[in-house]
């Protein structure tokens, strides 16, 4: 309500309503996983974890979180293929303000693709993907997607021919003017510029880069580990 009316209500006014109109709250049910050890990047551009959702038959949205400062890229596809990855790619590099050193993903076949692959290391970027049944490595862009179905695919008709422009409206806000717990109140934004004088420029990335360490992942980990011997 904040976001679409510029209407705040406190917990308390929403308990008052709920109560008044003799409506239930929605209880959500809890689940107990093993805890994981949580982390996070000291600069913005250090990792970026990429993922793909799919938001409905015929749409899947690809999604680009950065690790420190949680400023994230949105776009919208037909099908999830290495063509679309590789033009997503651009799309980050454009839009995220600042280098990125790292590119974090899950072992999907979108991401393996030898295109993909190539473009990262021409550019001096490491592709970092994690292991098989670890989606809590990927968590923050797990997280991010979640966000987007709660607050911005439950406000807006799925099937709206301005749907990419909603999202891009929905990215600007989520980067620059909606304030997130984890970064204590503050927004992606705030994050990049505070820690702009400790962020790297792409000369001081590209000399840190070994192209002699990096080579291309092959999408079944197992034999990912043995190329790696």
């Amino acid at each position: 309500m904040k976001r679409l009316y510029g209407i705040s209500i406190s917990t308390a006014t929403v308990h008052k309503i709920l109560i008044k109109n003799n409506k239930q709250y929605l209880k959500l049910k809890r689940y107990y996983h093993k805890r994981q050890t949580r982390y996070n990047r000291p600069i913005p551009g250090d990792r970026v974890q990429i993922d793909v959702c799919k938001i409905t038959p015929g749409i899947y949205q690809y999604t680009a979180i950065d690790d420190c400062s949680r400023f994230k890229v949105l776009q919208l596809f037909p099908r999830r293929t290495a063509t679309n990855t590789l033009k997503f790619l651009y799309s980050v590099l454009e839009q995220m303000p600042f280098v990125i050193q790292r590119i974090q993903t899950d072992r999907g076949k979108e991401f393996f693709a030898y295109s993909f692959q190539d473009r990262l290391m021409e550019w001096g970027i490491k592709f970092r993907p994690i292991k098989p049944g670890s989606p809590h490595l990927n968590g923050k862009v797990e997280r991010t997607q979640r966000t987007d179905l709660d607050e911005f695919y439950s406000t807006v008709y799925i099937k709206d021919p301005d749907l990419p422009n909603l999202l891009s409206q929905w990215q600007f806000y989520y980067n620059w003017l909606r304030s997130h717990s984890s970064l204590t109140g503050r927004t992606p934004t705030e994050v990049v510029n505070a820690l702009s004088n400790k962020t790297p420029l792409w000369e001081e990335v590209d000399n840190m880069y070994d192209p002699s360490q990096e080579r291309i992942g092959d999408e079944n980990y197992w034999i990912d580990c043995q190329l790696n011997k």
